[in-house]
């Protein structure tokens, strides 16, 4: 599709500035998508019908606000449609003035999209529907007959180590933060959590990424009294992350609106205990046994219990170790792309009814209105 490749770039470098997390940029595109779906399918009919393939699996794209009208052209077969994994839809939380200036004006429209052609029939007719996060889970409430949760994000075996470092029981407690320093990933949060220990010399902390909010934060960091335990690394390349993720102790990530969170996967495959907030993505993957998620109840209620966790971890090396320890394992064992592979042919395999239905719920149960 040359002439609409040509308008969707156009539009996504003039008028969007390449800001893939607009929700207007996710509604300008549900046309082109259409578009493209209406050619692939002209194109393959005629193959799909010969029975050439045994499934067609709709990875792309992952927001639930694309319908595809492919479930509706197999709705008699011959062959399954499978969709997903699925995200998006996330709601910014109440009380939290990280997000207070993140909420855009079409986010009251966005359930319109169940009135978009072929929206309906996605989920009616599609033999199962993946979904990437337990929020999106909970919006095809109503499909759970066929519904399994796979997260959306994944690792590189080569990330996944055997050999961990064990923390220096007597040294600094090594704190990180990785990500956009924009306002709702919340790096002010994880720096007022840790400045008890910093000021202490108990700690040393190292900001990765920059954006809007630097200037901010460095002005935070001198108000508080840390800036000499706090250092601003700016963007480093991904090998260099991954080394300086190797090297902490904690990734403070209290992020309040995380679709995925693939940081929080490389941070558990280097060894770095994840801190984050309940919500989203990091919600889902951080449990007990490898890490602490904290409930967004109000800003200072998070500091104060971010700021226990730190304080408890720095006084028990021997709990970090163990932490650290399992979520390697964790990693290892259930976030690579490999374990995501063999997950989705599970669901492919009870699709083309190959194979027990396999058990995959998402990692929490929750309601929406």
């Amino acid at each position: 599709m040359p002439r609409l490749e040509y308008v969707y770039a156009w539009a996504l470098r003039r008028i969007f500035k390449f800001n893939y997390r607009s929700q207007v940029l996710t509604a300008f595109g549900v046309p082109f998508a259409l578009a493209f779906e209406w050619c692939t399918w002209r194109r393959m009919r005629e193959r799909i019908f010969r029975c050439e393939f045994d499934v067609v699996l709709r990875l792309l794209p992952l927001s639930t606000v694309y319908p595809s009208p492919f479930a509706f052209f197999l709705r008699n077969g011959p062959v399954p449609f499978v969709i997903g994994p699925l995200n998006g839809g996330l709601p910014w939380p109440e009380g939290f003035s990280q997000a207070d200036n993140q909420r855009q004006w079409i986010s009251g429209f966005r359930n319109l999209y169940r009135f978009l052609p072929f929206a309906r029939s996605t989920s009616r007719y599609a033999a199962a529907i993946i979904t990437g996060s337990s929020h999106t889970h909970s919006e095809f409430a109503a499909y759970r007959d066929k519904l399994f949760y796979v997260p959306e994000n994944g690792l590189n075996r080569s990330l996944c180590s055997d050999t961990w470092r064990g923390s220096e029981r007597n040294g600094k407690l090594e704190l990180i933060f990785v990500g956009g320093l924009v306002s709702y990933k919340a790096c002010d949060l994880a720096l007022r959590a840790a400045a008890q220990l910093l000021r202490n010399d108990s700690a040393r902390f190292t900001v990765v990424g920059d954006g809007p909010e630097r200037s901010r934060l460095e002005q935070l960091a001198r108000s508080l009294g840390i800036e000499e335990a706090v250092c601003f690394r700016g963007w480093v390349s991904h090998g260099e992350v991954f080394k300086r993720l190797r090297l902490a102790d904690v990734m403070v990530f209290p992020s309040v609106h995380e679709f995925g969170g693939a940081v929080v996967f490389e941070a558990l495959a280097a060894g770095a205990v994840p801190v984050v907030a309940d919500f989203g993505g990091p919600g889902d993957i951080v449990h007990p046994g490898i890490g602490y998620k904290v409930p967004l109840t109000t800003e200072n209620d998070v500091v104060s219990q971010i700021e226990k966790i730190l304080v408890g971890l720095s006084q028990d090396r021997d709990l970090l170790n163990r932490l650290r320890q399992q979520g390697m394992s964790s990693a290892r064992e259930c976030l690579t792309w490999d374990a995501k592979a063999q997950s989705v042919t599970r669901v492919l395999n009870w699709a083309l009814r190959r194979g027990l239905k396999p058990d995959l719920p998402p990692p929490k149960v929750l309601h929406i209105n």
